[in-house]
């Protein structure tokens, strides 16, 4: 990808181009449908279908909405957790809710996946124009801003007006971690003698690191004392580190 930074800093950058994209999980949904769409700030007229714009060969229909809170607080440190306002005057929303809600009860997008992408409009597709050609620039669909990726946390509201969808990043959701795997001090999370480990010794000790003779009774502790006695105080761990200098002490 390749942002396209020196566009962006002209004193008369071409218009910035925002579009959606909102991917459903037949697991979570009942459907793998991938719905695209921008808001219409920048109306792109002069194409064969007024209303639409074209990226990367995909059709982005024009639609009433209007999004907030994409902005990172460095000052609290909080990921962005947007909202995103979507009209339903013609009952299209309700439509679609009716129709996930009918597979997964009460679903209502949850867990759907929203992709922002930001570009110039001189990068965009030439059959946006009716020409056949960009008069801004040359087409290029890996100029475009970092991709932002979100996942519906919940419905707020929904009226015959519109419906308002908050969004959250991926580790934001609830009951997801990030790492996947806890890190706890002086606790080894290796599965003994397996390929993380690796260790393959002769020397056998039970689980509060006292030396055993039978490879029955030869379990580990877990701790760094245990890797200590096996590996030796000043041998480098498979994992990194040394013993001897707390290479997991958290």
């Amino acid at each position: 990808m390749a942002i396209p930074v020196s566009e962006l800093q002209k004193i008369n950058p071409s218009s910035i181009i925002e579009l959606f994209t909102l991917e459903l999980s037949s697991t979570l949904h009942g459907s793998d449908t991938t719905y695209r769409f921008h808001a219409g700030s920048n109306d792109i007229t002069t194409g064969d279908n007024p209303g639409e714009i074209i990226w990367d060969g995909n059709a982005y229909s024009k639609f009433p909405i209007q999004v907030d809170g994409f902005e990172y607080k460095a000052e609290s440190g909080s990921l962005p957790r947007p909202t995103i306002v979507v009209a339903n005057l013609l009952g299209t929303i309700t439509t679609i809710l009716l129709g996930v809600n009918a597979t997964t009860a009460g679903n209502d997008l949850t867990g759907a996946k929203l992709t922002r992408i930001r570009t110039l409009v001189r990068y965009i597709d030439n059959a946006n124009f009716s020409g056949g050609s960009n008069p801004f620039g040359t087409p290029d669909t890996s100029a475009k801003l970092p991709d932002e990726v979100y996942y519906v946390a919940r419905k707020v509201s929904e009226t015959r007006d519109a419906v308002t969808f908050e969004m959250a990043a991926a580790f934001d959701l609830a009951g997801v971690r990030a790492p996947k795997r806890q890190c706890n001090a002086n606790l080894c999370p290796w599965i003994y003698k397996g390929s993380e480990c690796g260790y393959a010794g002769s020397s056998y000790f039970d689980e509060n690191d006292n030396t055993v003779t039978s490879t029955a009774d030869d379990k580990c502790g877990k701790r760094l004392n245990s890797c200590a006695i096996r590996f030796g105080a000043t041998a480098e761990l498979p994992f990194g580190g040394f013993p001897g200098i707390g290479a997991f002490n958290g």
